[in-house]
């Protein structure tokens, strides 16, 4: 009988871990580039709001670092399951592009 009140309780439990949670998925922010390394393979992108923002760039990401320059608007993503601030994609925009904000 209390394997039949278990079952319930691993059903839920499988289900939840199953997922991967919402933040999981990364984020991504736009702004200016003011500060390029890339023999350190670094770049300091300052947002909308003033702040600046340092990022290392994942090796295996395939991001050119010298095809940017300082004043380029950027989107860059940074994936959860990277270490923080691992910068795994980064593309130039252009005038006109659109840009969703960040939820977070």
């Amino acid at each position: 009988m209390r394997a039949v009140f278990a079952l319930p309780g691993i059903v839920a439990a499988v289900a939840v871990l199953s997922f991967p949670p919402a933040y999981a998925e990364g984020r991504t922010v736009t702004g200016a580039i003011v500060r390029i390394d890339a023999h350190a393979g670094t770049l300091t992108v300052r947002d909308a709001a003033g702040a600046a923002w340092s990022y290392k760039v994942e090796p295996d990401a395939g991001i050119d670092l010298e095809a940017f320059r300082e004043g380029d608007r950027v989107a860059v993503t940074i994936a959860r399951p990277t270490p923080l601030n691992m910068i795994t994609a980064a593309d130039r925009l252009r005038k006109g592009d659109r840009v969703e904000k960040a939820g977070f």
